[in-house]
Order: structure tokens, then C-alpha cells, then sequence
């Protein structure tokens, strides 16, 4: 029986819940191993303007955060959208790994922009995407165009 290849999928927060998207998945996951790094900047920005909280520049490595309540506010809209996602996915018979960019290094929360998990993963990984909304795709492909494995595509 030959290796099922492995995937690493960034969807963004906007993107995550399309059902086109998620039949994508679907299709991919009877030949290979799946997962999916969910994103979710846009829903972090809303809460954060609902609850009073300047949204920040994103700098090279995303958003940078002033103190651990805002990162843990983050974690918490991160962790909503990979179970909302994991959800649907096993609403459809899909099971796949759903991880979020957030790592803890010793005790230290440390949110990591969903593109850096992209190239972390790119040496273990066979194939790489990044799904993003249609109007990201030309500034996403040309932040990726030194990794050959990492496709974008939006649906």
C-alpha cells in the first residue's frame, strides 16, 4: 500500500467555515493525511474593538499583543474556530488534525502568524496551501514564491 502523502493546510478565519472549502477537504483527505492550521485575525480584531481593545499593527511575525489577557483572547477566538471547524468537518465523516498558530514555549504563550506556521511546516510536510479570500491571494503568492511546495488558492 503506498504512503498516504501529508498535508499542511493555513485556512484563514474568514474562509474556514466555506463549504467549499470544506468539501475540498474532503476530496483531499481519502488520499492524504490532513492538517489544517485555522486562522481567525478577523474575529480577534471584532472582539478586541468590542471589548475596548486597540487593535495593534501585525508586524513581520502577526499581530503583536500587549499583555497575556489580549493573547489569551486571541488563544480563546482561536480555539472557537478549530472547534467550530473540527465540527463541521466530523459533521461530514471528515477526520482530520485541527491545530491553531499559538504555541507554548516553557509557560509562554506565543501566538505565531498563521503564514510563519506555513514555513515551519514546510520541511515535513509533501504539500503545503494557504486558503485565503480571493482578494489576499496575489499578496499571499508573492510572500510564498521562494517555497515551491506552497500553493495558495482561495475557493
Amino acid at each position: 500500500m503506498p504512503r498516504r502523502s501529508n498535508v499542511f493546510i493555513k485556512v484563514s478565519g474568514d474562509e474556514y467555515l466555506n463549504p467549499k472549502f470544506q468539501e475540498w477537504i474532503r476530496e483531499l483527505n481519502q488520499t492524504s493525511w490532513v492538517v489544517i492550521c485555522v486562522g481567525g485575525g478577523t474575529q480577534i480584531n471584532e472582539e478586541f474593538v468590542r471589548r475596548g481593545i486597540p487593535t495593534q499593527q501585525h508586524g513581520p511575525m502577526g499581530r503583536e499583543t500587549e499583555t497575556f489577557a489580549e493573547r489569551q483572547i486571541a488563544r480563546d477566538i482561536l480555539e472557537i474556530n478549530q472547534a467550530d471547524l473540527e465540527d463541521q468537518l466530523a459533521e461530514m465523516g471528515i477526520h482530520v488534525v485541527v491545530t491553531i498558530p499559538v504555541v507554548s514555549i516553557g509557560e509562554v504563550l506565543c501566538h505565531v502568524n498563521g503564514d510563519q506556521m506555513v514555513r515551519t511546516a514546510y520541511l515535513g510536510f509533501d504539500s503545503l496551501y494557504v486558503v485565503t479570500t480571493p482578494e489576499r491571494v496575489e499578496k499571499k503568492k508573492s510572500q510564498f514564491t521562494n517555497l515551491p511546495k506552497v500553493k495558495v488558492i482561495a475557493f
